[in-house]
């Protein structure tokens, strides 16, 4: 299991969930695995970004492929990051240790899991209280306009219950431990295959069968359709960036490797193919009967007949956005910000603290202005890219999946980071992500930057192990230079 003895230091305590999980703890399987990413994957950002990608012009094979291909990578990324935690059973903020030093780790701990994580967990929380609005006048036709003109801070009365409603659930989750959380994806699983297929069959219907569906021709692509399709690609994959890097926080309990590795590959692969199928009949099918896509599957739902349909709809988008924004929100926020205070904090405060946040940061305000949100997160995500290619090269390629964990818990024992900053990783992390991002600045690095997922990892993985090797170097001549000062002193 590769649990091992550690001999801590007085920042920490068994409290604190930071320690590598103890193997009584380690009782997620394959299904619970194979359920986990399902929220994030359906939900209404999703549905939205293959609605642009028919803007684009391109063909339902070409569409269907990018997906298809995009599972793949991910499911391959998520299986290679979650390694780690599942053969110590560390959570992502200590992990990040490994390769930047302990120091150097909180830099991209802080944008993955404080800023990163806490951001996305406002406006996740805010877009799922929508739903949760919706929901309850199916059942209370004037609670949209309960308090009439009253409002608090921009929110209607009806908006902010609902807000508070859906947060509290949140909040609950947190304090019910890791076990209420796979109940909760093994609930999902069967709810998402049955509602998203529904709508796929009712989208069908609506086109009047799958041959006209087939038959869709997109209006072609301007330009390179080679490199738009992998513009497409790195467009889902910079979705995940975040839950690539912190999947050590949700494979640290599995029971085997093994487990996790085969759950969240067939998970994927198969969530991604009922995505696929879904999200072209529904936008298709659309078009055909209307004349106009449907992208937003809330828009899906409201041209429902059965009040029992549009309940269980969504029912369903509500818990996969609650999942979603467990799994790839609070759980890094909670883990990171316990570590920067280990003496004051555990996972639960921390994560706590970090939903209080996320309420403070209005995100219903942030959604008012959607443009200068998603390219702060843009940026966010072209700056995170390249950690995960530094994460990679170090375990499989630099440490070969050996980590000393006595050195990561006990800041007394000699490391190899001066300072406990490992400077290559750093370093590469800033430049590998200027890299990447330079085309939004550059017109003539454009293509660059519409790859930018791709860009991101590449380019750290070559500059890491160039730097390393400059390092070795480095280090290399300074002790000659000591040994032959010395010789010459004798």
């Amino acid at each position: 299991m590769g649990e091992k003895q550690v001999i801590l230091d007085d920042s920490f305590s068994d409290h604190t969930d930071l320690l590598p999980t103890k193997l009584e703890a380690r009782t997620w399987k394959f299904s619970h695995y194979f359920s986990i990413w399902i929220g994030s994957v359906h939900n209404v950002p999703s549905y939205v970004t293959i609605g642009g990608f028919f803007a684009l012009g391109l063909s339902i094979w070409q569409v269907f492929c990018i997906i298809m291909i995009s599972s793949i990578i991910l499911a391959g990324m998520m299986t290679l990051n979650g390694h780690a935690g599942g053969k110590y059973g560390i959570p992502f903020s200590i992990l990040l240790r490994t390769s930047f030093g302990r120091k150097g780790a909180i830099i991209p701990g802080v944008l993955r899991g404080i800023i990163a994580a806490i951001m996305w967990f406002g406006l996740q929380t805010y877009a799922g209280s929508l739903a949760v609005t919706i929901l309850i006048a199916e059942f209370w036709e004037p609670y949209p306009t309960l308090g009439a003109d009253w409002s608090f801070l921009g929110l209607s009365l009806a908006k902010l219950i609902s807000l508070l409603l859906f947060w509290t659930i949140h909040v609950f989750f947190i304090f019910a431990g890791v076990d209420a959380l796979g109940k909760l994806t093994k609930l999902i699983s069967p709810l998402v295959f049955v509602v998203f297929g529904g709508m796929s069959i009712w989208a069908i219907n609506l086109a009047g069968g799958i041959i006209p569906i087939l038959n869709y021709s997109g209006k072609g692509v301007e330009g390179n359709s080679i490199l738009i399709i992998l513009s497409c690609i790195s467009a889902i994959l910079a979705t995940w960036v975040a839950q690539i890097l912190s999947v050590s926080d949700v494979t640290r309990y599995s029971c085997t490797n093994r487990g996790q590795s085969c759950g969240q590959v067939v998970g994927l692969l198969l969530t991604y193919l009922l995505f696929a199928v879904a999200s072209i009949t529904i936008i298709v099918g659309s078009e055909i009967a209307f004349g106009v896509p449907i992208w937003n599957v809330l828009e899906v739902i409201n041209r429902f007949d059965s009040k029992f349909a549009i309940v269980l709809s969504l029912l369903t988008i509500c818990l996969t956005t609650l999942s979603v924004n467990i799994v790839g929100n609070i759980i890094p926020a909670g883990y990171q910000l316990a570590s920067l205070s280990p003496k004051r904090l555990n996972f639960k405060s921390g994560a706590f603290i970090g939903t209080i946040i996320g309420l403070l940061i209005m995100p219903w305000k942030l959604m008012e202005s959607p443009t200068s949100i998603f390219t702060f997160l843009n940026i966010v995500g072209g700056m995170l890219s390249p950690v995960i290619g530094v994460m990679l090269a170090d375990y499989f390629i630099i440490k070969k999946r050996e980590i000393n964990l006595q050195e990561l818990y006990f800041p007394n024992v000699k490391g190899r980071f001066s300072n406990g900053v490992n400077w290559p990783a750093l370093l590469t992390t800033l430049f590998a992500g200027c890299i990447s991002l330079i085309g939004r600045f550059l017109d003539i690095l454009e293509p660059i930057y519409n790859i930018s997922w791709f860009t991101g990892i590449i380019a750290s993985v070559v500059l890491y192990l160039l730097f390393i090797y400059l390092n070795k170097l480095i280090l290399a001549s300074r002790t000659n230079k000591e040994l032959a000062s010395i010789a010459k002193g004798r």
